[in-house]
């Protein structure tokens, strides 16, 4: 945590309030969000109990599994939210905009709005990446060979859940996001990362009731109960109050059993009736928590980069409608090592970017770095007028700023300033910095933006007097060297084996490799089988090395007779798919 975010917590306490941890909303909140708020079954992760949807603050859709044991009822919980979710995917997908042709780039069009779905909390999202997971591979009723088959959208469903719990990994992305995570990007309050998951805590320190302070207001939500013993403000899910599984859920879930055991069509109904009212009082506290959480946050402006980061969702958005309507496969398990790295390097820009655009949409996040020493402020006291050498002299002036930040770099050291009007940031370089705390004189030189004549075009050196930022990151941080083709990747990191970044295996490989157990033999072309038995204990995949016999010792060798060969044990298999909590769905 930074200086400034813990003196804001420090602040809260003090205050009894959460205190603004931002000046402008730094997230898309689209106009009609998708709210999903679910919940699972108590000691099953994987086991969905039912879930509240919609786009309608005042007409949620519920969705109930009676018996969260039996997968029939489970597959049509899901097509359920299947039914709720596609067609607004499909809708979005239709309406789309041309984006004009460029040098690099065909004229192509882009959905011209995604879906945005929020959730109550990171646990929240994390069941959704789950669902996806387990769903997308099913079998449907379409397959007359499946054994337990799903209604038809089921496996589309968790496709789409799938690529939106990608892209939440996504820095700065907002095609699915958590409530708590929205909130608290916005506010600090006075309680632990860890108590901030709940949402009802949360919103007890950011907007307390008349006349209660933060404090009281989220330990009630967290512990105060009823006297029926349930909490006033229940979990915000997935996981539930183990006191309403006990004393409420299970006996009437077991009425449910009953009923169905007996084949009571009339219990079984009241019992499921019963079953659906219980959840859907635990679902509809955390369902008005997240639309008052969304009041909350409209009420900030929006940043002036957020509008940029949706563009890239709805490009995601586009992406993944294009792969689907190609017929593309489901998006595997794991991830090769190359799309992994993809992955990894994307979102490691993403993060810069997304540091750098939020530090120059909101002085309180600029302070942060200023308070780093990563940029500065301060009033320009002198301008001198230099030129570059060569035979074309170019315009270098030198910049002093009188300012109370202490630049935590060295001479030479590139820095940046926004431009207003500008398309990119104005880079200049750091010459001095004379000073201590409270008065620091920092002398940068200007080393672009000012066109491309002898004389600065108008506006583009600041005068004595202007209040001016440059800051030490980059202001749109471009990604790193491109990785190469999956045919010049070597095989190590998931490239084709016998390529030239990773030739073969020589001719002359080992006769003892030929005598080896069948699947371990050399392939037609020479390379080494990728079995793990001829992997090295590394695990880098590298042939074993030759047991040939020395030189000195074959020709006396040759002479013997040929020793009985000892029979090759067999590879050791595979260890068998770890148990998760999607195969339990």
């Amino acid at each position: 945590m930074s200086v400034m975010g813990t003196l804001a917590r420090a602040e809260a306490v003090a205050g009894g309030r959460a205190v603004p941890a931002a000046t402008v909303r730094h997230r898309h909140l689209a106009e009609r969000p998708l709210v999903f708020v679910p919940l699972t079954t108590a000691g099953e992760s994987g086991a969905p109990l039912g879930a509240l949807i919609g786009t309608d603050r005042d007409a949620p859709a519920l969705f109930v599994v009676p018996q969260p044991l039996d997968r029939e009822l489970r597959f049509g919980f899901f097509a359920g939210l299947a039914g709720v979710l596609l067609p607004l995917l499909e809708a979005y997908g239709d309406a789309v905009d041309i984006e004009p042709a460029t040098r690099n780039r065909e004229e192509t069009e882009v959905c011209a709005d995604a879906l945005q779905i929020v959730v109550p909390n990171g646990a929240a999202l994390e069941f959704v990446r789950l669902v996806g997971r387990s769903t997308r591979f099913l079998r449907t009723v379409a397959d007359p060979e499946a054994p337990h088959p799903v209604p038809v959208p089921v496996p589309l469903f968790g496709r789409w859940l799938t690529h939106y719990a990608e892209r939440s990994r996504t820095p700065g992305s907002a095609l699915l996001v958590a409530m708590t995570d929205l909130l608290t990007r916005h506010w600090a309050t006075g309680q632990s990362a860890m108590e901030d998951q709940h949402l009802g805590a949360l919103l007890g320190w950011i907007d307390p009731p008349p006349g209660v302070d933060g404090l009281t207001a989220a330990t009630r939500a967290q512990t105060g109960r009823g006297p029926d013993g349930l909490l006033f403000s229940p979990p915000a899910g997935p996981a539930t109050d183990p006191v309403f599984d006990n004393r409420v859920l299970a006996p009437a879930m077991a009425r449910y059993d009953a009923a169905r055991a007996a084949g009571d069509g009339t219990q079984e109904e009241a019992a499921e009736a019963e079953v659906r009212e219980l959840v859907r009082s635990q679902l509809l506290p955390t369902w008005d928590d997240v639309w008052r959480g969304l009041d909350l946050l409209r009420a900030l402006p929006e940043g002036a980069h957020v509008g940029e980061r949706w563009k890239r969702d709805r490009w995601s958005f586009t992406g993944h409608r294009d792969r689907i309507a190609a017929g593309e496969p489901p998006q595997p398990k794991r991830d090769d090592a190359i799309t992994a790295a993809q992955k990894l390097a994307g979102r490691e820009t993403a993060q810069a970017r997304l540091f750098a655009q939020e530090a120059l949409d909101d002085p309180l996040a600029m302070a942060a770095r200023r308070l780093a020493g990563e940029a500065f402020t301060g009033e320009v006291v002198g301008v001198e007028m230099t030129y570059s050498d060569g035979k074309r002299p170019m315009p270098r002036p030198l910049v002093t700023v009188a300012t109370g930040d202490v630049p935590q770099a060295e001479p030479g050291a590139k820095a940046y300033r926004a431009v207003p009007g500008a398309k990119s940031a104005q880079s200049a370089e750091l010459v001095a910095a004379e000073g201590d705390f409270g008065e620091v004189r920092v002398t940068v030189r200007l080393t672009g933006g000012m066109g491309t004549g002898r004389t600065p075009k108008e506006g583009s050196v600041p005068e004595a007097g202007d209040r001016v930022t440059f800051t030490f990151f980059e202001h749109e941080p471009r990604s790193g060297p491109s990785l190469p083709d999956p045919e010049a990747t070597p095989w190590t990191h998931g490239g084709p084996p016998g390529t030239a970044a990773t030739p073969a295996a020589p001719e002359e490989a080992p006769a003892a490799s030929a005598e080896a157990a069948p699947d371990q033999a050399p392939l037609s072309d020479g390379t080494a089988p990728a079995h793990p038995a001829s992997r090295a204990p590394g695990g880098t995949g590298t042939p074993p090395a030759s047991t040939a016999p020395p030189a000195s010792t074959a020709s006396t060798a040759s002479t013997a007779p040929p020793a009985p060969t000892a029979p090759t044990a067999p590879a050791p298999a595979d260890p068998p798919d770890p148990v998760t909590d999607e195969d339990y769905l």
